[in-house]
């Protein structure tokens, strides 16, 4: 299925089961191909970053994250289905990945964490291959590429931050090996129980970022007070553009 775009930025419309089987259509094509999820944060961090804008758009699946993508996305005349949480989207592939065999590699996040990650996964029936921390150095950084084409997992699942983790995907894509590599942001602290998820009345709301504010206030409290509002005005520069654009066309 051929993306919409938004602001700027390509994004499939697809469900939850949509984006699963998408997923799997691509592990079973071998790849390489890079997954990415698209927040409000994402979009403004693109629109300074043009490598950045340039790995989403190289990206074979690219999902609305945020709840707010979704609200722009029908602001734009450019509707997409729903939100397709990255939590959701990797328990739904651990599924299929329990159910089918795939082979799974987990990198990111600090070492007790992705343990944790390994273990709940591998309770669920997912063939865990290999995982390791997110922490490592330019010098070691292709020892972890080796280590993880060793394994060779069917699909890599990395959860270290944004834009590190689509800049390394996009470096080491082919070296990696692997058929699909998945950006996971934070998921793998709601796996192990280090962060809650917010209640479902909240997401089905769009609020859990209110719910992510009382749990990292530190962190978040830039991030939606400055990229929040950078968000809505790119949002609105494109809607006024996009008027500008139907003005200009000729009638009938």
């Amino acid at each position: 299925m051929r993306p919409l775009t938004v602001c700027g930025l390509p994004v499939h419309p697809l469900t939850l089961e949509g984006s699963v089987a998408a997923a799997e259509a691509l592990i079973a094509d071998g790849g390489p191909h890079q997954h990415v999820v698209l927040n409000a944060a994402k979009v403004v961090q693109a629109h300074d970053d043009p490598e950045l804008a340039r790995i989403i758009r190289s990206c074979s699946l690219v999902n609305a994250d945020g709840q707010s993508v979704v609200w722009a996305s029908r602001l734009l005349g450019r509707p997409l289905p729903e939100r397709v949480a990255g939590i959701d989207f990797i328990l739904a592939l651990w599924q299929k990945a329990a159910h089918k065999g795939y082979r799974v590699y987990l990198l990111g996040a600090q070492s007790p964490v992705v343990e944790e990650t390994a273990r709940i996964a591998a309770a669920q029936g997912v063939q865990v291959v290999g995982y390791r921390d997110g922490y490592w150095d330019d010098a070691r950084e292709r020892d972890v590429v080796s280590a993880v084409r060793a394994a060779r997992p069917d699909v890599l699942f990395v959860a270290v931050p944004s834009p590190r983790k689509e800049r390394f995907l996009a470096r080491h894509q082919e070296a990696l090996g692997c058929p699909l590599v998945v950006g996971v942001g934070g998921s793998f602290d709601v796996v192990a129980g280090l962060r809650t998820r917010a209640p479902g009345w909240m997401r089905g709301a769009g609020l859990e970022w209110c719910h992510r504010l009382v749990q990292e206030p530190r962190r978040m409290f830039l991030r939606y007070a400055v990229g929040n509002t950078r968000f809505v005005l790119l949002v609105v520069a494109y809607w006024v553009r996009g008027i500008g654009r139907r003005r200009s066309l000729p009638p009938g």
